[in-house]
């Protein structure tokens, strides 16, 4: 574990965690207090839709991630979550909360944890060596699971004992904490040299519109430019079939509380979705010591996404709770393996510079139909028995595993280990990177 004396890393790390459990609890909290107050699965579509609609919002955040210093991106947005986090309990003591304030409550603070997840992973290759990226990717992955397994393991046990409402409070200190470890980073961050004393001078005498003007300009450039690295290259076709995977995995989400409480109540609602942390945390642990990066990315999707859609589906029709836990914890072991996978391809082949607008553009494509499967999901939900939602959702996921099966565009994919700048170069037609200089913010 050599890698955790990197002080940087382990700031990293560790901040990594506190927030994550924040996130955690937050999430578990927010929709279980949602379908108590509210007692329907068309609220709980509501909530699951206004939390994954900042998506969207991180399409454009990615130039500005790459702009910015990320240390302070990530104290502030840290702050900010803790102080909203605090609303909640408030307006319980003084008797006036309502399912309407916890839904005003929650695209703000999604909005903001959309900044947090790429300027971490846009931090990672600027704190470590590139050979170390996979084994970094897999403790992030492992904090992150990680910390979904043990939150969703006594959340249920939270809300009973001490309420929905408490776990707010508690998540508010745990973001206050992770700023406090974000505080102390210290990242190199890569400035362009281009700006001769020219540009200087220019920027003197030129008009504050037409600097704006200017300003915008460049920032739909960057941002497209993010979005070409995706959509520019065979990785389309993954990044749409994940699209409906992630369609799927909204709609099911907002129907888990409604079979949760069918089978037993908030408690198996906790253990639902620690068994869907735990299949995930234990593909993320795997993955560097499977050697799966040997195998065609396309190959690697498909064989991971049928596995995973067979049993999304067929858990909902075994015949005991346990074996329900258990065979849709599996379903999201695949999962694990591969976000390992592509963040590791995206940070080798992606310039450095470039990586917070990347990572920026694929989780905001990546999530841009989870809104509208939660509005599905919450609407199927009042018509339909929850577990049949839950089992049509582990067919869609199937589906796109046997697209990707027969799709000749995917299968010509290479391997992760022959994934590289010179790969994209020519789908992106990427200019020469300009010279950089290392500072640290």
């Amino acid at each position: 574990m050599n890698i955790l004396k990197n002080r940087n890393f382990l700031l990293l790390f560790v901040g990594r965690i506190l927030t994550n459990i924040g996130d955690s609890l937050y999430a578990v909290a927010a929709m279980w207090l949602v379908y108590d107050l509210g007692g329907s699965t068309l609220y709980t579509g509501l909530a699951g839709f206004l939390s994954i609609l900042p998506r969207i919002i991180q399409l454009l955040s990615g130039p500005m991630i790459d702009r910015v210093p990320l240390r302070g991106l990530l104290v502030y947005t840290q702050l900010s979550q803790a102080l909203l986090l605090l609303i909640v309990p408030l307006a319980f003591y003084f008797n006036f909360l309502t399912v309407g304030l916890v839904l005003a409550v929650t695209p703000i603070l999604s909005t903001l944890n959309m900044w947090v997840y790429p300027a971490q992973m846009s931090a990672l290759p600027k704190i470590l060596d590139k050979k170390q990226l996979t084994q970094g990717n897999s403790l992030f992955s492992l904090a992150y699971q990680g910390i979904d397994v043990a939150c969703n393991a006594i959340s249920g046990v939270l809300i009973i004992v001490l309420g929905a409402v408490s776990l707010y409070l508690w998540n508010s200190i745990g973001f206050f904490i992770g700023a406090l470890l974000f505080s102390q980073l210290k990242i190199k961050k890569s400035i362009k040299t281009s700006d001769n004393n020219d540009n200087k001078t220019s920027m003197r005498t030129t008009s504050a519109p037409k600097s704006m003007r200017n300003a915008l300009n460049n920032y739909w450039m960057d941002m497209k430019e993010g979005l070409r690295y995706i959509l520019a290259t065979p990785l389309a076709r993954v990044q749409m079939g994940i699209i409906v995977i992630n369609a799927a995995g909204g709609a099911t989400f907002t129907v888990m509380p409604a079979f949760a409480d069918s089978l037993g109540g908030a408690g198996v609602y906790g253990v639902l979705l620690m068994a869907q942390a735990c299949g995930s945390l234990l593909g993320a642990i795997l993955a560097p010591y499977l050697k799966l990066e040997r195998l065609p990315l396309g190959y690697l999707f498909a064989g991971a996404f049928c596995l995973s859609g067979a049993a999304w589906c067929l858990s909902v029709f075994t015949p005991w709770t346990w074996l329900v836990v258990l065979v849709y914890g599996l379903a999201w072991f695949p999962g694990g393996i591969t976000n390992v996978i592509i963040n590791s391809v995206i940070q080798k082949a992606i310039p450095a510079k470039r990586l917070g607008t990347v990572f920026a553009a694929a989780s905001g494509l990546s999530g841009i139909a989870m809104p509208l499967g939660s509005l599905i999901g919450g609407s199927l939900g009042v018509v339909a028995a929850s577990s049949s939602v839950i089992a049509g959702c582990g067919i869609a996921v199937f589906c796109v595993g046997i697209f990707w099966v027969f799709d000749s565009t995917t299968r010509s994919l290479p391997s992760p280990d022959h994934v590289d700048e010179e790969w994209f170069a020519p789908y992106t037609k990427a200019v020469p990177e300009q010279s950089v200089v290392h500072t640290t913010s």
